[in-house]
């Protein structure tokens, strides 16, 4: 089974890159100058390609560390040197966006290694499961179409599933490091680098956790009723196990790796005088409380075949009806963080290439009153997201949603680039769907990317003060 499930993988491996090599040639014909934020990351990887490495060759409008650049001469110059290669040839626009195609074959080695160690094997069908989970992973429609353009996102994806494949084995230097990588790539990353030391502690506080719950047992005390009163008595827990010196020094041995990470990161904060480097006045931190809610939408958007069913509907309105109180709560929160910390980035309202600038002209922008309307789906996505994370525990589950709040809700601009990676995770730690709804999932979106490439490729447009064509993109 396990030879077979290697054949597997090798052809969805291959057939997957041979597709991508196709469309990248029809991406290099269409597109032969730098288009979008490209105009700022070529000429930059460029300089670095022929030894500019000055800082007064730096182009301030670059908000990112160098780490894209750095590993693109990493793969572009030992070609010249192998190959005989002139400099025009090696750094040129289509082999430095080719840099992006090869990590788009590392993320799906590691999705497939993540899902092979997150998943149980306890099923003779689950290798199909993973493969097709794999898949529909490497081809996810926002992830998949920036392979494609000199961008950040698949060198960023790369190191932070790498880094957080190695926790899961336990190594965690090599983790540590490799988030560095990552952070190199993007300095949001940092995050989910502290998510791989909070998988390490939540893993301990399940262990203790689950102790605690025995002992209960064994002393034959009355179990825990209520929402509110079993979230009390695990806070009441943290606050005794935080208080152990013994609890503290063995997770700070554990995590010692991710801790001097993040002391280089507070460092390099403190010394730069902020995260973003180069321009920053398109770039303030805010906090963007309905930012959690865009991204509840998105995930309910993508993995609708695994989150809606008429089953979990009415599960969840009988729900509703039968916790009225508490929900009515959260809607109120949702309406008043809605109405209070909903901010428009200027981006999101000028520039008529993306995606996100029609989904805001005409859903949100449209009616006031609809960025209202929309929180019971808000809640039902917050609910049947959450729902879909039970088999993971209290402890996880926390840790999963501080990270996944600190890493979105800080941005000002609705942009779906930056979900790609919680989303991912997210996608990593469901359990493995069934068949029919992962082969549902990967038709969506092999139409998604489809029409997205047809629409990009073949519907330009032109400014009425511009002559440069334009195209429309995530």
């Amino acid at each position: 089974m396990a030879q077979l499930e290697g054949y597997y993988f090798s052809a969805a491996l291959s057939c997957t890159f041979l597709v991508s090599c196709l469309l990248f040639s029809a991406f290099s014909r269409a597109l032969r100058e730098p288009y979008m934020d490209e105009i700022f990351h070529l000429p930059q990887a460029q300089r670095y390609c022929e030894g500019r490495f000055s800082p007064a060759q730096w182009d301030p409008m670059i908000t990112t560390l160098p780490g894209l650049y750095l590993v693109s001469v990493g793969v572009v110059k030992p070609a010249s040197w192998i190959f005989g290669w002139s400099e025009h040839v090696v750094c040129s626009i289509g082999m430095l966006r080719f840099v992006n195609l090869l990590f788009s074959v590392g993320n799906f080695y590691l999705l497939y290694l993540l899902f092979r160690k997150v998943q149980p094997r306890n099923k003779a069908m689950s290798s199909i499961q993973r493969i097709l989970s794999t898949l529909t992973l490497a081809v996810f429609p926002i992830l998949y179409f920036f392979n494609f353009l000199y961008y950040t996102d698949a060198g960023s994806v790369f190191f932070t599933l790498f880094a957080y494949l190695m926790c899961l084995y336990g190594n965690h230097k090599t983790s540590a490091l490799l988030g560095f990588c990552g952070f190199m790539f993007r300095q949001t990353n940092i995050i989910w680098v502290v998510f791989c030391a909070g998988h390490i502690i939540a893993h301990k506080l399940t262990e203790a956790w689950k102790t605690e719950l025995q002992k209960k047992k064994e002393e034959r005390l009355p179990p825990v009723k209520g929402p509110v009163s079993e979230f009390s008595k695990v806070l009441q827990f943290l606050l005794v196990y935080s208080m152990s010196f013994k609890n503290l020094s063995v997770l700070f041995l554990l995590t010692w790796p991710y801790i001097l990470l993040v002391f280089v990161f507070c460092t390099f904060v403190i010394v730069n005088g902020g995260i973003v480097i180069g321009d920053r006045s398109n770039h303030e931190a805010c906090l963007h409380f309905p930012q959690l809610f865009y991204f509840l939408s998105f995930t309910l958007l993508f993995s609708f075949p695994h989150l809606v069913s008429p089953t979990k509907i009415k599960v969840f309105l009988c729900l509703v009806w039968k916790r009225r109180v508490q929900f009515a709560l959260i809607t109120l929160l949702s309406i008043f963080f809605v109405w209070k910390f909903t901010y428009v980035h200027q981006y999101l309202l000028a520039d008529n290439r993306h995606y996100t600038f029609y989904v805001w002209k005409r859903v949100f922008q449209r009616y006031d009153v609809v960025k209202y309307l929309l929180v019971p789906i808000y809640i039902f996505a917050g609910w049947t997201m959450a729902d879909s994370l039970r088999s993971k525990s209290v402890f996880w589950n926390l840790m999963f949603f501080v990270c996944l709040v600190t890493s979105i809700v800080p941005q000002k601009l609705l942009e779906f680039r930056y979900f790609i990676l919680p989303y991912i995770i997210y996608r990593l730690n469901i359990p493995l769907p069934s068949i029919p709804r992962l082969v549902c999932e990967l038709g969506c979106y092999a139409a998604v990317n489809f029409i997205t490439f047809y629409i990009f490729l073949n519907k330009t447009f032109q400014w009425p003060d511009n002559q440069d064509i334009q195209r429309f993109m995530w």
